[in-house]
């Protein structure tokens, strides 16, 4: 696989910002899960279809002034949500 197809296959993307951000946020982030910790972050987790799309996300969370703490591409293919890991 070349590394332009690589680019643009949809994966999954797990953000923790500092602050609690209520789960009504979800459709305004693309409809990634809003998942607010106990430690007053939050973990955002969701799927990107590529770079420009991850990239939006990103200056969704500038423009509200979330710091951003953690981004982590989900390894493997297990695409499932796991609330408890970052």
């Amino acid at each position: 696989m070349s590394d332009k197809q690589n680019l643009n296959q949809v994966k999954l993307y797990r953000i923790r910002v500092k602050g609690n951000i209520d789960d009504k946020w979800s459709d305004w982030f693309d409809d990634f899960a809003v998942i607010p910790q106990p430690d007053g972050e939050t973990l955002l987790t969701g799927q990107v279809e590529d770079q420009a799309a991850l990239h939006g996300l990103l200056a969704k969370i500038r423009d509200l002034g979330l710091p951003l703490l953690s981004i982590n591409e989900a390894e493997g293919q297990d695409n499932s949500i796991d609330e408890h890991r970052p």
